[in-house]
This record gives C-alpha cells, sequence and structure tokens, in this order.
C-alpha cells in the first residue's frame, strides 16, 4: 500500500479512547466516533495519539483498538497510528512486528524523558524510518515530551525518504515559518495545536491534527478549508466562535476536557483512566454553556 500525501490534506483528529464505567475500552462508542468523523468531514483519522490515552493502554488494548478501528472505517480514510517510546531499538522492534494491513503511516513523537539531544534526535528518527515499512510523520510536542525538535533538525529528516511530514505542536510560530520555507516539496506540515491551527494553515501548512475536531469535527475542517483557501474573513469567524471550546477543552488536561464535551453530546462517557481524572463539575458547566452558544446541530 502507497500512502497518497494529498490524502493527508485537511483535517486530521486524533481519536478518544472511549471507556466505560468499569475501565474497560468501549468499542461501540469508539465506533460511533469513527462513523461521527466519516461523516462529517474529516481527512484522516489518528489511532494512539495522546488524546487517546495511549500511555494507559495495555500492548494488547492498542493493538485491538487499531485493528478495530481499521475494520471500522474499512479503507474510507486514511488512517494514522501512534507509535513513540524513548527507547529506540524496542520501537524500531515494535514498529517491524505491526500488522501493516489498514494503516497509512506512523505518528512518531520525540522521545519523553531522556532529553535527547538534536544529533539523538537525528538518530532516532532516521532508525526509526529505516525500520518502518509505512512512512513515519515527525511529532514535535515538547509541553509533553520536555524534548524539542527544532527547525534545523526537522528540516535535516524531512531528507530521508520515508520522513513524510511533521505534526508541529511547539506552539512556536518561527519555528513553524522557517519550516514551511526550507522544507521539501513532498514534506507536509500539520498543526498540533488547534487554537494555531489558522495561522499556520494560512502560512502553508497542510493542515490540523486535531483535539477539538472530536467533538465538532465538521466546524474545525471548516475551519482549515477556509484557512487553506484564503478565505481568511471566513476563517477569522470560524476560528472565533470555536475559540472558546479551544480553550476549555484543555483546561484541565487533555482528554479530560474534549471528553466531557463528547459526553455532552452522546459521544462517549467521561471516563478517564488514571492518572487522568474526569472533568469538575466547573468545567462541565462551562463547556455545556460554550456548547449551548455554537450554531451547530448537537450531533
Amino acid at each position: 500500500m502507497t500512502l497518497v500525501l494529498s490524502s493527508l490534506h485537511g483535517l486530521g483528529v486524533a481519536l478518544v479512547t472511549p471507556f466505560n464505567e468499569n475501565g474497560n475500552v468501549d468499542y461501540p462508542a469508539l465506533q460511533g466516533i469513527i462513523e461521527h468523523q466519516i461523516k462529517e468531514g474529516t481527512s484522516f483519522l489518528v489511532a494512539l495519539g495522546t488524546t487517546g490515552e495511549t500511555p494507559t493502554l495495555s500492548p494488547m488494548e492498542q493493538e485491538r483498538i487499531v485493528d478495530f478501528a481499521i475494520e471500522v472505517n474499512s479503507g474510507r480514510l486514511p488512517l494514522v497510528v501512534g507509535v513513540t517510546g524513548n527507547n529506540t531499538a524496542e520501537l524500531c522492534q515494535r514498529i517491524r512486528e505491526w500488522d501493516l494491513k489498514g494503516i497509512d503511516a506512523y505518528l512518531v513523537a520525540t522521545p519523553a524523558y531522556n532529553k535527547p539531544s538534536q544529533a539523538g534526535l537525528k538518530m532516532h528518527y532516521k532508525a526509526v524510518a529505516d525500520a518502518a515499512k509505512r512512512p513515519v510523520i515527525l511529532y514535535n510536542v515538547p509541553g509533553r515530551t520536555s524534548c524539542n525538535m527544532d527547525a534545523e533538525t526537522t528540516l535535516e529528516l524531512a531528507k530521508h525518504p520515508n520522513v513524510v511530514g511533521i505534526k508541529e505542536a511547539s506552539g512556536d510560530l518561527d519555528v513553524i515559518g522557517d519550516i514551511l520555507a526550507n522544507r521539501p516539496e513532498d514534506f507536509y506540515v500539520w498543526s498540533g495545536d488547534d487554537a494555531l491551527a489558522m495561522p499556520t494553515v494560512a502560512m502553508g501548512a497542510e493542515g490540523l491534527i486535531s483535539v477539538l475536531g472530536n467533538a465538532f469535527p465538521r466546524p474545525m475542517a471548516n475551519l482549515i478549508q477556509q484557512a487553506s483557501f484564503g478565505q481568511i474573513y471566513d476563517a477569522k469567524t470560524t476560528h472565533a466562535m470555536l475559540k472558546p471550546l479551544m480553550s476549555l477543552v484543555f483546561l484541565e488536561g487533555n482528554p479530560t476536557g474534549i471528553k466531557a464535551a463528547m459526553s455532552h453530546l452522546g459521544l462517549c462517557k467521561c471516563e478517564m483512566r488514571l492518572p487522568l481524572v474526569s472533568a469538575s463539575k466547573a468545567l462541565q458547566d462551562k463547556l455545556y454553556t460554550a456548547i449551548a452558544t455554537l450554531d451547530l446541530p448537537a450531533k
């Protein structure tokens, strides 16, 4: 299977992992979430990302979730799978062992805790890209990993034939601008921040991998399309409408807020796995008030 990179243009959604009250994965809810994405205009799906509470999932659960997503999706949208670790050799071995059927690309975050140098990051990602039989998307999210990948490192890795893009969640528009100005033609950039998606895409990025899109894929997809086509007034209007929710869903951490919003919409329960906990009553009330102001259908 060969990835057509243009199929990853637009809105990608980092799927939550829904749980039942007993803490088990809620597969009927996951099916509904995937169908919701497909129906409402999402361009591609991302499973086992940060928003999916992947660190709390066992290897068996991770494999089952990917298999289930492949089955439900049935090839309708590209599927990107998060595979991340801070032991390069173990990560490469895990990637080699994946059943590739139905997976279009890997999303690989910078290693957490180790704090490698830029030279170490280059060697880590080159090893992963060499091992992977699917394209690799870099993921820079220093707020979570305490490891920032600078623009020079990203551009060096962009030369690898199996590295096809980066999800940039550093929040630094200068860095993103440097990457966009100097990247190879076949290297994509996605915003990793909902709140910065409009300026990032207006600068030339191909899209967004979103959290808020779990609940509201249609308006988020519209925002990315408007920014991509230079419809700045429309994009500003859509961004302004969604901005309160973009802030609120991160107020008590991710995916705490987005699961509370999705629970209100009937998409999943507001259940988390420790060390994360469900949203406070105060946050739920703020979210419900913000949702009520949107001129959108509930589902």
